[in-house]
């Protein structure tokens, strides 16, 4: 079962969230969250951390050094092209 536990929500509208939450859905100190309201509750829902998700995050897309490499050529071709043409 998922851990449940009540808090309270201080003067300031803040509420402490237990370690044994926070950590089973990756909240740490700094974490972002979006707060939506679904059927009169409120759901937090952790914003995870880009640079985090670039290094360990789930891959969706992948590119060989061949062909970065390609990219990098054809803009460095297309970026010193535009500079020959504005120098004139």
């Amino acid at each position: 079962m998922s851990p449940r536990r009540i808090v309270r929500v201080s003067k300031k509208r803040t509420i402490y969230i237990p370690k044994e939450i926070a950590d089973k859905v990756g909240i740490s100190e700094g974490t972002y969250l979006e707060l939506v309201v679904e059927d009169n509750k409120l759901v937090m829902i952790p914003i995870p951390d880009p640079f985090w998700l670039a290094l360990k995050g789930p891959k969706f897309a992948s590119m060989s050094v061949d062909e970065i490499e390609k990219i990098s050529e054809e803009e460095q071709r297309v970026f010193m092209n535009e500079g020959s043409q504005n120098s004139s």
